[in-house]
């Protein structure tokens, strides 16, 4: 194929659930075969809330690209060179956070999707297309198709605008951020609080009518992840590297911790 397919894409499509693997910690290229032999489908990098650099992203989007899992890029703010630089080196998806109005989905669009869509810069050749030196028409065609654009719903704004936002040309799913949406609703940390699984309910919906795909982030108890997944939701940020560490490592030092130093070993005579 010219362009490296968008797996996260291909998943939603089928109507099955694409997992994702959250960084915040790792720097290095190697999380990207590590989260594909843990059977993730999309690396979430995430440039909102740690220190990452554009090239170390670049980097790991490269890496994730060479194993087939999708790299999608959560950049810090709605300005288009946060997206656009790191779409030209490798992002196969875009999570833009707090998209409250239609003005903002629109500009998003306008930012991350070539024509005729958006008005996104043509670049040189690209490593979506391994680099090919495809006719322009062909890699613009190419790259809107694999290209996911993300709109994240976590504002009562954004809510309350939902519909005008799902009805947008070039924006695929909208992620609920749970935990800000929680606590725009007075709820903090209270994720499974009816006022939010109303809220969900409303973004569900809007997404069933205009055709676009229902994302959740930031639930990590089993039920209710079990919970908004009957309710329609497919593109599921499924935990961190910093939470699946701390998790690994306090269950390996519990179990030591709990050793009998007293315990006498029996041995054969």
């Amino acid at each position: 194929m010219k362009v490296i397919t968008n797996r996260a894409k291909q998943r939603i499509l089928n109507d099955e659930l694409a997992l994702g693997m959250g960084l915040r910690q790792a720097r290095t290229v190697d999380i990207a075969q590590i989260a594909k032999s843990c059977d993730f489908d999309w690396l979430f990098i995430d440039m909102e809330h740690n220190s990452m650099s554009v090239d170390t992203a670049a980097q790991i989007c490269q890496a994730a690209l060479a194993v087939g899992i999708t790299p999608m890029i959560r950049v810090p703010a709605h300005e288009a060179f946060h997206s656009t630089r790191l779409l030209d080196t490798g992002a196969q998806g875009i999570v833009i956070p707090h998209v409250s109005t239609v003005e903002q989905a629109r500009a998003v669009v306008d930012f991350c999707r070539f024509t005729p869509l958006g008005r996104r810069s043509i670049p040189g050749n690209l490593p979506q297309t391994r680099f090919m030196p495809l006719p322009v028409p062909e890699t613009v065609s190419l790259i809107n198709a694999e290209t996911l654009v993300v709109a994240m719903i976590e504002t009562i704004e954004g809510r309350d605008n939902v519909d005008a936002i799902a009805a947008v040309p070039g924006i695929d799913v909208l992620l609920v951020g749970c935990t800000d949406m929680a606590a725009e609703l007075g709820v903090p940390g209270q994720l499974g609080h009816a006022s939010l699984k109303a809220t969900l309910d409303t973004v569900f919906a809007a997404c069933v009518r205009h055709g676009k795909v229902a994302g959740v982030g930031g639930v990590y108890d089993e039920a209710l992840m079990a919970e908004y997944i009957h309710k329609g939701a497919r593109l599921i940020l499924s935990g961190s590297d910093l939470a699946f560490l701390m998790t690994g490592a306090r269950s390996r030092s519990s179990v030591l911790r709990n050793v009998n130093l007293n315990q006498k070993l029996h041995t054969a005579a």
